[in-house]
């Protein structure tokens, strides 16, 4: 690959942490500090030490750098901020924020987080980029670069590109009953019932009302892409995981409805949910708190 940038003085930025805490699907971990990352029609690479506050981005130039990668790793939010506030809240969510204190929300493609939030109903992890991975190869185009190996790597295709594909073909790409909500997020999209660009001016609550017009579209993932393409950081998705985490740290596991633990977050965490979700989450996952 090459041209490199070196982004210097990072704080609350670990590269690991960011792209494995469930928000984006489409890298693959060369090394335990080194990570290959499709985004943006482009394939970079980001390497990043242990304890470092310095990372290296691998075929990204010096204008590229600010007019889209500082952005998409959301480099210019206040976390020093808002994890101050956050850890007030209590020793829970302050033990969270020292554990993944490295995590950013990344400021991800609509389109993208649509297609690969609905792909993730009922799946894991590996599964959900495996998915991704094979409608990207067989619906998109290939990137330029390649890594080491040779490996080819695809764009995410676009509503106009997915929208050719059959039920049948979406299928053979292992993605199941979710075919033909794919399939209906591509007509509602192109046919102009749902306008992504024209969410960022909406509420959170009406953006998550045009979202949910689209089949299997439903809270959580609504809420999930509102915070991950959006940046709408008051929404605070609710998962499997999350509702274990919650129920277990403030409703000392008590089962709660789904509305209940919304109306909990938004009234304990106010704008700054989607970040005590975020760490939460990660911290809940890898310490495997509450798994049944």
């Amino acid at each position: 690959m090459n041209n490199v940038i070196m982004l210097k003085n990072l704080d609350h930025f670990n590269i690991s942490q960011i792209l494995e805490s469930g928000q984006v699907f489409r890298f693959q971990k060369i090394t335990d500090s080194s990570y290959l990352l499709s985004a943006k029609q482009k394939l970079i690479k980001i390497v990043q030490q242990p304890e470092s506050s310095t990372a290296l981005i691998y075929n990204a130039n010096l204008s590229e750098a600010w007019e889209v990668w500082k952005d998409y790793l959301d480099l210019e939010t206040d976390y020093e901020g808002i994890t101050t506030k956050l850890k007030q809240k209590d020793e829970y969510l302050s033990e969270a924020i020292d554990f993944g204190q490295g995590i950013r929300i990344l400021k991800q493609d609509p389109w993208e987080m649509l297609i690969s939030f609905i792909l993730s109903q009922n799946k894991a992890i590996p599964h959900i980029k495996q998915c991704i991975s094979n409608i990207s190869e067989r619906f998109g185009f290939p990137i330029d670069e390649y890594d080491a190996e040779g490996k080819t790597y695809y764009t995410f295709p676009t509503a106009k590109e997915l929208s050719r594909a059959t039920e049948e073909e979406l299928r053979s790409c292992k993605v199941g009953f979710r075919a033909p909500y794919i399939l209906d997020a591509c007509r509602k999209i192109l046919g102009g019932e749902v306008i992504l660009n024209d969410l960022y001016a909406l509420s959170a609550e009406e953006a998550k009302e045009k979202l949910m017009f689209i089949k299997g579209v439903g809270p959580k993932i609504a809420d999930c892409i509102l915070l991950f393409a959006y940046a709408k950081t008051e929404v605070f998705p609710t998962d499997v995981w999350i509702k274990r985490v919650v129920e277990g740290l403030y409703f000392k596991g008590r089962e709660m409805r789904h509305q209940d633990i919304q109306q909990f977050a938004k009234e304990y965490f106010g704008n700054l949910a989607g970040y005590a979700q975020q760490y939460l989450f990660f911290y809940g996952r890898e310490k495997q708190l509450f798994k049944h």
